[in-house]
């Protein structure tokens, strides 16, 4: 056929774009983030991190023109990896007790967390003691008033 004809098998460009969903964004969704608790402590810092601390006194003392955080953050990385397990070991040691106290404090502020809010959920009881209290009175009141 040659001509014009087409085939009743083939989509046409007009067909193809009326079968086409679209999908709603799904942006929204993503978007919402969860409110950070301004009270939660920081993570305790890896054996690197507590290394880096004192590796950027001495990078600094030893270039004190060197403005760049990355050239730090290179040379700290390069002697890290240069660096033996024994040699690691005094930094892991004192990462390892700071993750320990912020451990504790972790527990500490759980255990605050939990009462204060055993608290709250005490007071919002919908009768006040005074209430609770006039009730178990007016009880015994009409035990003894049926006895006369």
């Amino acid at each position: 056929m040659k001509g014009g004809a087409k085939s009743k098998s083939e989509p046409t460009k007009a067909d193809s774009r009326l079968s086409v969903k679209k999908k709603a964004p799904a942006r929204a969704a993503k978007t919402a983030k969860k409110a950070k608790d301004p009270n939660k402590p920081k993570r305790a810092p890896s054996a690197f991190f507590v290394f880096l601390e004192e590796f950027r006194k001495e990078y600094k003392e030893k270039h004190p023109d060197n403005k760049s955080v990355a050239a730090v953050g290179k040379a700290a990385g390069a002697k890290w990896r240069s660096m033996s397990d024994s040699d690691k070991a005094p930094y892991v040691n004192k990462s390892n007790k700071r993750k320990a106290e912020v451990q504790k404090t972790a527990a500490v502020n759980a255990k605050k967390q939990e009462t204060s809010s055993r608290a709250a959920a005490d007071d919002d009881s919908d009768k006040s003691k005074s209430e609770v209290n006039d009730e178990g009175d007016d009880e015994s009141e009409e035990e003894y008033e049926d006895d006369d």
